[in-house]
């Protein structure tokens, strides 16, 4: 799509822009609890935080993670992929606290964990939170 095109050029911003309109003109349209507008809200989440727009990032998240736990369900691939930019929001927040750092990296535990269980070892989303997981957790180590 023209965001994802915008993206691989450079135009962050514009990338952005554009998964927000689609977020929020899904929202209008079909509600909260609809796949197609939790799978935008979470390309809304990681937009902000290519941009490093992680507090933006984590109140959305915070707002839409609880949905599509009760919709989509803990096992899902978007839920997971929610619970993953979640923990990335708190682990690269420069003003990030131990206290973030050690829910991000309990976070990316627990995906982690389900994630191999319903996905598999190989899945790009498995490898993806287990890759995050190993570098949260040496921050966490870091500021230990």
């Amino acid at each position: 799509n023209l965001a994802s095109t915008y993206q691989a050029l450079g135009r962050l911003d514009q990338a952005m822009c554009l998964r927000r309109e689609a977020y929020a003109g899904g929202l209008k349209l079909f509600g909260e609890e609809d796949n197609n507008v939790l799978s935008a809200a979470n390309n809304y989440a990681k937009s902000l935080l290519t941009l490093k727009r992680s507090e933006e990032a984590k109140a959305l998240l915070r707002k839409t993670m609880p949905v599509a736990r009760r919709v989509l369900r803990e096992e899902h691939r978007i839920t997971l992929k929610m619970r993953w930019n979640y923990a990335l929001a708190l682990c690269c927040d420069p003003s990030a606290t131990l206290d973030d750092v050690s829910e991000g990296v309990s976070t990316l535990e627990d995906a982690g964990r389900i994630a191999r269980r319903v996905l598999g070892g190989a899945h790009p989303t498995t490898e993806g939170i287990e890759n995050a997981l190993r570098d949260a957790g040496a921050a966490l180590a870091a500021r230990e």
